[in-house]
């Protein structure tokens, strides 16, 4: 029994201390926007997304003000298996036709979101599931992408359907949560020129509303480590000019370029900085923002001669 009594105070004093060191950072960090992506194995696990909503609920309770914007392609695939529903493809993309987007919008916008919605509510918080359709927060572009016929040398359009790019984020809707201590869940959907549902890339969402709220800081939750350099060592922190280069010499490569390219954008639209973040890691968000050695890759700018 002694031994049990020891070991349970060795880890209250382990606890305390932790929250002792992350005192400055929340100070630091408190009344800053925090724009989060949610997706990866850290969505699919249970357990990690129980603990993902309990990182969500402390973020609001410490003072800052946490958007969570989230993904979902692999629980679409699965709905289009279910009904049997067949994509077409052009050069390996999806086109999105009017069937298709009506399944992504429903798993999206409906049961994905309000599952992030109803974790967050259960561990303590108050949580609203939105899509970029609601209060016109995100109006959209159809997505065009060229390919170039490397015999020819001509470029042509791949018309990819209801697929979108954000053409104006409007924060209105985010201003009235921020001011409250409600936590907004988004589905990244968006809304055309028609009115039409455009289906849009998480990243590419997460990104576009970090710069128009004047988010702190961007965190983008992936299945790998971060950034690894060219000897496969990881990279903790890198700036602006150090990211350009490891992409332009090929250090940065696959799916990793966009998510480096998202933070970039993000920075250069005034984000302070860009973090890709494990999210197998059991509370990686609150590593990231409330201990010094961080979970992830930071991108920051570069500083000032």
């Amino acid at each position: 029994m002694g031994e049990k009594r020891m070991k349970t105070r060795e880890e209250w004093v382990a606890q305390a201390r932790l929250l002792s060191e992350a005192l400055p950072y929340m100070r630091k960090h408190a009344g800053k926007t925090f724009v989060i992506k949610y997706g990866g194995h850290a969505m699919g696990s249970p357990e990690l997304a129980r603990l993902f909503a309990r990182d969500i609920v402390l973020l609001r309770q410490v003072g800052t003000n946490p958007i969570v914007v989230h993904g979902g392609g692999p629980q679409i695939e699965q709905m289009l298996e279910r009904l049997k529903i067949k994509s077409e493809y052009i050069d390996g993309l999806r086109v999105t036709d009017p069937e298709t987007v009506e399944v992504v919008e429903m798993v999206l916008a409906g049961k994905i979101n309000k599952q992030i919605v109803s974790e967050i509510n259960s561990a303590g918080g108050f949580a609203v599931g939105l899509s970029g359709k609601d209060g016109n927060l995100i109006r959209a572009n159809k997505l065009r992408r060229t390919k170039r016929d490397p015999d020819s040398n001509i470029e042509r359009i791949l018309d990819l359907g209801l697929v979108g790019e954000p053409a104006e984020i409007n924060p209105h809707i985010l201003d009235f949560y921020a001011r409250s201590d409600i936590t907004p869940v988004i589905a990244p959907i968006g809304s055309g020129s028609r009115g039409e549902t455009l289906n849009i890339n998480a990243d590419t969402v997460a990104g576009c509303i970090a710069a128009a709220v004047g988010a702190k800081r961007l965190l983008m939750l992936t299945d790998v480590q971060g950034v690894l350099n060219e000897y496969g060592a990881f990279i903790p922190e890198m700036t602006v000019t150090e990211a350009k280069r490891y992409l332009e010499n090929g250090t940065i490569k696959g799916g990793m370029i966009p998510k480096v390219e998202t933070c970039l954008a993000a920075i250069h639209e005034g984000v302070e900085g860009a973090v890709i973040v494990d999210g197998r890691t059991p509370h990686a968000v609150l590593l990231e923002l409330f201990t010094e050695h961080g979970a992830g890759t930071l991108v920051t700018r570069d500083e000032e001669a």
